[in-house]
């Protein structure tokens, strides 16, 4: 029973870390002996040799850590090339204007960067980074985009305060070029079920 206890916060410890943890740093977590840890990994290993379990153990750099079994590396592979999102250049700088502008027009960002922008927008909007939030209270009653979840989990922040801040010059020219029209109205209506990220 004291081994089954233990063994589940050996596994956890080690799940959490995702980087090797040595057994003297997984008893002094635990409060107990070094001897005790080395059992309980000894327990882990057998357990994860048994076919049916997708991770093993590994002893590395003066420590222990939780990998996946080399047999599924195509299968993780797989699971890479889903989840990976390449931008170009141009979809960055997009990004970066939705990002400390949101929300913001189609129109404002061409504003800023001098070019069209309807290509990497639908892009950006295909890769789940973007999204419509709403309309701009102004002719046409353009749409405005923000950045999702997706976008704050893809770059680790937990939220948008959490966004570097701009250099000064940078910041200036945001400023200035998104005074594109005397006559809009900057006030946004948001439809609620639209927004997709919290707002700055």
């Amino acid at each position: 029973m004291f081994y089954d206890s233990y063994r589940s916060h050996v596994e956890a410890l080690l799940f959490a870390s995702g980087d090797p943890l040595s057994e003297t740093r997984i008893a002094e977590i635990l409060e107990v002996e070094v001897e005790t840890v080395n059992r309980l990994l000894a327990l882990l290993d057998e357990e994860y040799q048994q076919e049916n379990r997708g991770i093993c153990l590994r002893r590395v750099a003066g420590g222990c850590q939780l990998v996946t079994k080399s047999e599924h590396d195509g299968l993780i592979r797989r699971l890479s090339e889903l989840h990976e999102i390449r931008l170009s250049t141009a979809a960055l700088e997009t990004l970066a204007i939705i990002a400390y502008r949101q929300p913001v027009t189609r129109a404002e960002m061409e504003a800023i960067r001098g070019v069209k922008v309807d290509g990497v927008v639908n892009n950006l909007t295909e890769t789940g980074l973007i999204c419509e939030v709403g309309r701009k209270e102004s002719l046409g009653r353009p749409l405005l985009y923000g950045t999702t979840d997706l976008f704050l989990t893809t770059f680790a922040f937990s939220s948008l305060s959490d966004l570097p801040p701009l250099p000064e010059e940078a910041l200036a020219v945001l400023t200035e070029n998104t005074q594109i029209r005397n006559d809009e109205d900057t006030s946004p209506e948001s439809d609620g079920a639209d927004k997709c990220s919290e707002l700055p």
